[in-house]
């Protein structure tokens, strides 16, 4: 390998509301000047009625109105918000719109959207008003947040009628999302316009997943790419965090593993309740049986070698119970770390494998599998066993797990777990399997496409970095491998897609070069993951300059 969310617990909400609170001082400092100076201007033009889906670009406008504007037929019908992710429906209507006023309100009907409200206030200069009843003190001008009735917990209806806002949702994460459509809309004097939106994503898995472990990254970056990710609508933060060349966060358990540059529980308990109040799951990886160099520099004597003694890079032995007991003592550490619902299991590339007969090559793994599983037992079963009894170790956590395509061995007598899911990124490694295999063993799949979603430091190898415009123009979440999509049957059992940052060549780019780098790739990605329509209705030109002017 180049390589949802549940409500926090009580102690993970305190530390939610503090960092909202603290993210709402700062934007209300940053955007206070900016609503005094906004100023009236026309109603939104066009004259398209109904229900619409993605507009075309450019800038738009909207009469700010009186403090309790009435509708009318003076107004053109609206046209739908100008957002990224695109709203998937927008009933148009006639009416002045929305935008902040100095002196409006945030106000809720659940405390449970007691952040959301916080939050959403300090980004757009307005006061939070709290819990209110739905005829309690109603101000024109409120934006009201409310928790009701049934389906997708990330779907949402976001109102805009006689001046005020209404953005509900059978779950909080769709009121949060229906915040961020308001925020990009209102964004630099902008007016959300007068209708309706009803929207949700297409694919449940929205994920960014980052390569700590080869070239570290400071807290701060991490913490400033979770904010861009919630504001884009992803549901999931990877932190690949180790591997060969380092093991990037604080172990209590086995501290001599540990990397010299590398983040504090204390920084990565902030780092999770940041991405918990932007509705985004972090999902751990600590792979194996390969990518261990790390964890072996430290421990040697775990350390696979052949039968001629030479040590084979980055592979425990896993004959060895020593060695299973690390990496148990590590997934059992890090749970409580990381409270969300998924885990990432690794499995991939385990050289021991890539060799003609890995029998002959290593005589002590083969040895373990007979003795595991009979005379018939080979050392990929071993290796799959390894992989089952380190799911066994993460599902008593009651996390749902994945595991890289390679992992997933063919021609075995052990089979992966039934409820692992397959992390498809390459059809490169010898023997690979076409993604239809695993469709049609009933297996879910999330799409990491190396073709288009890995972003790998320095290009090695065939590797280019994507562009925004090629995933935008070409990718949808169907194409697992290359540039073919699996039948449109299989469509329910992706679950999603992740754009990856791997760090192969660490010193490639700066930390700010990566940001840089991955703005509009990470702004494509998410866009077909809300919507994966194959030839998207805005041009990539139009996309490219609502994102420019979204910030």
């Amino acid at each position: 390998m180049s390589q949802h969310r549940r409500r926090p617990s009580t102690r993970q909400g305190a530390r939610k509301r503090a960092v909202v609170v603290a993210a709402a001082f700062a934007g209300t400092v940053a955007l206070g000047t900016v609503i005094g100076v906004w100023a009236s201007s026309g109603g939104d033009g066009g004259n398209t009625a109904g229900a619409s889906r993605q507009p075309s670009g450019g800038d738009r406008s909207a009469s700010a109105g009186a403090a309790t504007p009435t509708p009318s037929r003076s107004y053109p019908l609206s046209q739908a918000p100008r957002t990224i992710p695109a709203v998937r429906s927008h009933t148009a209507a006639r009416g002045p719109g929305w935008r902040p006023q100095r002196g409006g309100r945030v106000v809720v009907s659940d405390a449970a959207l007691a952040d959301e409200g916080r939050l959403t206030a300090g980004e757009l200069g307005l006061s939070y008003a709290g819990q209110k009843g739905a005829n309690d003190d109603v101000r024109p001008g409120d934006l009201r947040l409310d928790l009701g009735g049934s389906g997708d917990p990330e779907s949402y209806t976001m109102t805009v009628r006689g001046g005020s806002v209404r953005i509900s949702g059978p779950g909080d994460a769709g009121v949060f999302y229906g915040t961020r459509t308001l925020k990009q809309e209102v964004h630099g004097g902008g007016t959300a316009p007068e209708g309706v939106v009803r929207d949700q994503p297409a694919k449940p898995q929205r994920g960014f997943m980052l390569d700590i472990a080869r070239k570290p990254f400071t807290a701060a970056w991490i913490e400033a790419r979770i904010r861009e990710l919630g504001d884009l609508k992803f549901n999931e933060l990877g932190l690949h965090f180790s591997d060969d060349q380092g093991f990037r966060i604080e172990s209590d358990t086995h501290p001599e593993i540990v990397s010299r540059d590398h983040l504090t529980k204390a920084q990565v308990r902030e780092i999770v309740a940041l991405a918990a109040a932007r509705h985004i799951q972090v999902v751990p990886e600590i792979d194996s049986p390969g990518h261990l160099g790390a964890v072996l520099a430290a421990h040697p004597e775990l350390q696979l070698r052949n039968a001629q003694g030479v040590a084979t890079r980055g592979a425990v032995d896993i004959s060895q119970d020593a060695s299973a007991k690390i990496v148990d003592d590590l997934l059992d550490e890090y749970a409580d770390l990381f409270p969300g619902s998924y885990w990432n299991l690794g499995g991939d590339e385990y050289q021991a494998l890539t060799v003609a007969d890995p029998q002959a090559s290593y005589p002590q793994l083969a040895a373990a599998a007979r003795e595991a599983y009979g005379d018939s037992g080979t050392v990929a079963d071993l290796t799959t066993g390894w992989l089952n009894d380190r799911a066994d170790t993460v599902r008593a956590h009651e996390r749902t797990m994945r595991a890289w395509n390679d992992g997933f061995l063919r021609g075995t007598s052990v089979q992966p777990a039934d409820d692992l899911q397959v992390a498809y990124w390459t059809g490169k490694e010898n023997g690979a399997r076409q993604p239809v295999e695993y469709l049609r063993a009933g297996r879910k799949v999330l799409n990491y496409n190396d073709e288009y979603l890995y972003y790998v430091l320095g290009q090695p190898n065939t590797f280019v970095y994507p562009t925004g415009q090629r995933i935008y123009e070409q990718w949808i979440p169907r194409m697992l491998r290359g540039t073919s999509a699996v039948a449109a049957r299989y469509e329910p059992q992706v679950l999603g897609g992740s754009f990856a940052v791997w760090c192969d060549l660490a010193g490639a780019q700066t930390q700010d070069q990566v940001a840089a780098g991955i703005r509009m790739p990470l702004r494509a990605t998410i866009e077909k993951l809300w919507d994966p329509e194959t030839t998207p209705a805005m041009s990539w030109t139009d996309f490219k300059a609502l994102a420019n002017r979204l910030g």
